[in-house]
């Protein structure tokens, strides 16, 4: 008996055992966020500042916002902001902080079948894409990045097919229904995976991809294997790519850490962190800039 006592506050009190640190917070992401290994930069110095620690769920920006749904997680930092304005809307989260932003960009091999190189007009080139009937590699899981590119192919005026997938997820079944211009599998390609592994499946291609420019910084500089796709159209305004941070709500969800997320939103607005993420470069290039203190040094 007297071993069971022991054992149990033993548990109660060691970090690798038991009842969970009641100075964690979790953290649905995209995986832009981890990929560019930014917050490899904010979340030690965070929990340097407020011992409170951040176990970071990296995933598309859809499967993110689920989490906050089902009450997962006790906030969550994506980038689909009106997706995110609807979150909150509902009730879902507290409130929506505008943290920073980059861009998306079009990638492909230095061949450029498409003969997009130097476009601007990001819908143009995706229209180029399609009638060269080129390879492009789709992200097709419901992330930020997957949104942006719905809404460009729904710009481009092309007849678009639509799929829908069964999902089973621990045990839950849901219908994932997506649209693409026809040739799926033949020249346009869903993979159903988070960028990094959309890169690499398109260099492997030779195609041409969507990407969040972070992502694609860190595994074309980042990286001793570099990655041999190049940037062929940037700079369309369409592209532009915002990230937020929201806190879940404790009055529909009364079991989140509140408090703690809020003080992590909270600092990743404040100078020390807006000057954090307007520093961080991969290889002297900057991948992202600070939203809610634009001059931040």
């Amino acid at each position: 008996m007297r071993l069971l006592i022991l054992l149990f506050f033993f548990a109660l009190y060691s970090p690798s055992l038991g009842l969970a640190d009641p100075k964690t917070i979790k953290m649905a992401t995209t995986t832009s966020t981890e990929n560019s290994g930014l917050l490899d930069v904010l979340v030690p110095e965070f929990t340097k500042e407020t011992g409170i620690h951040v176990k970071v769920f990296a995933k598309g920006t859809g499967a993110a916002l689920r989490d906050g749904l089902d009450g997962n997680v006790d906030i969550i930092f994506v980038h689909a902001k009106e997706r995110e304005k609807a979150f909150v809307a509902d009730g879902n989260g507290a409130y929506r902080l505008g943290v920073m932003h980059n861009d998306f960009v079009i990638l492909g091999p230095a061949s450029d079948p498409a003969k997009i190189k130097g476009k601007q007009d990001a819908v143009a080139a995706l229209k180029g894409i399609a009638r060269a009937r080129a390879k492009f590699v789709s992200r097709g899981d419901e992330s930020g990045t997957y949104t942006k590119e719905q809404a460009l192919w729904g710009g481009t005026g092309i007849k678009l097919e639509e799929e829908t997938t069964l999902i089973i997820k621990k045990g839950k079944k849901r219908s994932l229904s997506f649209r693409h211009p026809g040739g799926l599998g033949a020249w346009y390609f869903s993979v159903g995976q988070g960028m990094g592994k959309t890169l690499t499946y398109a260099e492997e291609k030779r195609a041409y991809t969507l990407s969040d420019r972070g992502t694609y910084l860190k595994y074309k500089y980042g990286r001793k294997q570099g990655l041999d796709l190049e940037i062929l159209c940037q700079g369309d305004p369409r592209l532009l790519n915002q990230y937020g941070i929201i806190p879940i709500s404790p009055k529909k969800y009364p079991h989140v850490k509140y408090e703690l997320a809020e003080r992590f939103a909270r600092w990743l607005v404040s100078p020390k962190a807006q000057a954090l993420i307007a520093n961080f470069k991969i290889q002297g290039k900057q991948a992202f800039y600070p939203d809610a203190i634009p001059d931040a040094r």
